[in-house]
């Protein structure tokens, strides 16, 4: 048995060989582990880093056909019936087609392998959707609506993480003709389309798949997108362009994914060269060197609102946060702009609802005047509910302990709430893993989360955290999604205002209520948001067409390299950085 090597040598071996992969003549010839010794291996490990890899980079820019994409994210599976992470789900939107797709640019939906909106029935439990023709799986076999209704099955039948999303809406699935697909729910459900637009809901060639408890491909794919997969290695993905696509051709030939293990791995490997672009999830401390860097480096930038709410989830069983008035002071008195200032360098943006700024049906509701006047509020408020200077209000706040920027964000609020208002706050770290297993037991009075959606819709930023089928108010909820988050939150106004928006098919009724739920939220105060994520990726000077799309998808098959003659145009100097940042 080998022996076991200080950790700092094992990393430096690790990215020796992301290195070599990328770089393969950076990597001395004949020069080997055993022959230069872990001493000797660490100060090469540290030339290479300062060095970058200046020899290989010249082949990753103007040779090399398909696109070099750095990522610290890690991907499970690509199987749409078991993926249910971001990036997994970022793949899938290329690899794949769904009945419903994002208008880009948008938060829009628009026909995608569905050919018109669906006839919806007039109890709105019934959807018949025409499909496409000509179109054809990775494999060559043929898209129809038997192969759709056989995924969608499939979805559902094999038990995934995310098979709920469906399975806990759809009755039946029924090719009702070779391109007419009938979709019958178990009640009416507003955001239906939105949920066909998910990911997951891409269909796979029923000749490559197979429908039973647990029957996953993690490392394989085939379905109808712009992109084939190639590859699914330890540590790189490689996408090639489906040359018998239905639809619009991708602007490069394909996109090799190589993934690091950190994002200081990641950030020198772009600055360097050796990947074209870098996309999740770089530091706030690097983010902001290669904003600062791009005008003189030429490179490209995109930013744009990122999807996911970070929040306060409170206990409203357990006492003193039991008071709807303590809550509510917590509330107006914390400081959003300090967190996002202290801990992540203003790249995040201050979240006054639980629904995002970009999308439908938000509203800032916990914006009551300005920063002072809600202080003032959150003050007088902890007044009438007995606390002062002589009697601070007192609990406990809990975090996921093994997440980096969490413990900074807490001792922020902390020290905020400390200094601004008479509270005092005790902080109690727990890793995740346990911290999941005791949330919905009602163990935590506090606990710091985030919440990225399965669905864009306000419905899947409401519903999750406010509904429970069964408690009381005094009790709290003892049956329901919001023992998931650790609320215990019961108001049967709420539940009666979700069922309402989600079997109503109209639009702007939906928005009314989605605002009518939304000041429920302020009046009882479960949750209190306070961040909303931002979304970076940088490209090198010679790759076109970077951008973010609203909904937090990276759209590849934009991404284009310029010829070498162009290059030069790129070459450095402000005229070179392209900040393309989209508006709120």
């Amino acid at each position: 048995m080998a022996a076991a090597q200080p950790a700092p040598v094992l990393e430096t071996l690790r990215v020796l060989q992301e290195r070599s992969k990328l770089c393969p003549d950076s990597w001395p010839a004949g020069l080997g582990v055993l022959r230069l010794g872990w001493a000797g291996l660490a100060l090469v490990g540290a030339a290479l880093g300062l060095a970058g890899c200046t020899a290989g980079r010249s082949a990753l820019t103007t040779e090399t056909p398909e696109i070099i994409l750095g990522t610290t994210a890690r991907y499970r599976t690509l199987d749409p019936a078991d993926a249910y992470e971001i990036p997994a789900g970022n793949l899938l939107l290329v690899l794949g087609d769904r009945l419903y797709r994002y208008v880009p640019g948008t938060t829009q939906l628009q026909p995608q392998l569905a050919t018109d909106w669906p006839r919806v029935s007039a109890d709105g439990r019934t959807y018949t959707i025409p499909l496409r023709r000509d179109v054809l799986f990775h494999d060559g076999t043929p898209f129809n609506a038997e192969a759709m209704a056989f995924s969608l099955r499939r979805f559902m039948a094999n038990g995934g993480r995310p098979a709920f999303l469906f399975k806990n809406v759809m009755a039946s699935v029924e090719a009702t003709g070779p391109y007419e697909l009938t979709l019958r729910l178990k009640e009416p459900f507003g955001p239906f389309l939105a949920l066909l637009a998910f990911s997951g809901a891409t269909p796979v060639s029923p000749r490559a798949y197979t429908i039973g408890a647990g029957q996953f491909q993690p490392r394989t794919f085939v379905g109808t997108g712009p992109y084939r997969l190639v590859s699914f290695d330890a540590g790189t993905l490689r996408l090639a362009t489906f040359d018998r696509y239905w639809g619009p051709r991708p602007a490069n030939p394909g996109i090799r994914i190589q993934q690091f293990s950190n994002s200081v791995n990641l950030f020198n490997a772009f600055r360097s060269g050796a990947v074209e672009v870098a996309y999740q999830y770089l530091e706030p401390d690097h983010i902001l060197r290669l904003k600062q860097e791009a005008p003189e480096k030429g490179w490209h930038m995109a930013a744009g609102p990122g999807t996911a709410i970070n929040y306060l989830s409170l206990n409203v069983t357990q006492a003193p946060l039991n008071q709807p008035l303590v809550r509510r002071a917590l509330a107006l008195g914390i400081s959003r702009s300090l967190i996002g200032e202290r801990v992540y360098r203003n790249l995040v943006r201050p979240a006054f609802s639980m629904v995002p700024d970009s999308l439908p049906g938000f509203a800032p509701v916990f914006a009551v005047g300005d920063a002072a006047g809600r202080l003032a509020l959150a003050r007088n408020g902890l007044t009438q509910a007995g606390y002062g200077p002589h009697n601070p209000l007192t609990f406990d706040l809990w975090y996921r302990s093994n997440l980096p920027s969490h413990g900074p964000v807490v001792y922020t609020l902390k020290a905020q709430l400390e200094r601004d208002l008479p509270v005092k706050v005790n902080l109690q770290g727990v890793e995740s893993t346990t911290a999941y297993q005791n949330l919905e037991k009602g163990v935590y009075p506090s606990f710091l989360l985030d919440w990225y959606p399965d669905f864009l819709d306000a419905d899947n930023y409401l519903e999750p955290f406010l509904s429970c089928s069964r408690g009381t108010p005094k009790t709290g909820c003892v049956e329901g999604s919001s023992l998931s988050f650790g609320s215990m939150y019961y108001s049967s106004r709420a539940n009666a205002l979700i069922a309402q928006e989600r079997q109503t098919q109209d639009p702007k009724q939906r928005l009314q209520v989605f605002r009518q739920l939304q000041d429920k939220l302020l009046e009882d105060v479960p949750y209190i948001p306070l961040w909303q994520n931002q979304d970076f990726a940088f490209a090198q000077p010679h790759i076109r067409g970077l951008r973010l799309e609203p909904t937090q998808q990276f759209p590849l098959t934009s991404l284009s390299k310029s010829r070498p003659a162009d290059s030069a145009h790129f070459g450095g100097g402000t005229e070179g950085f392209h900040a393309h940042t989209r508006s709120r």
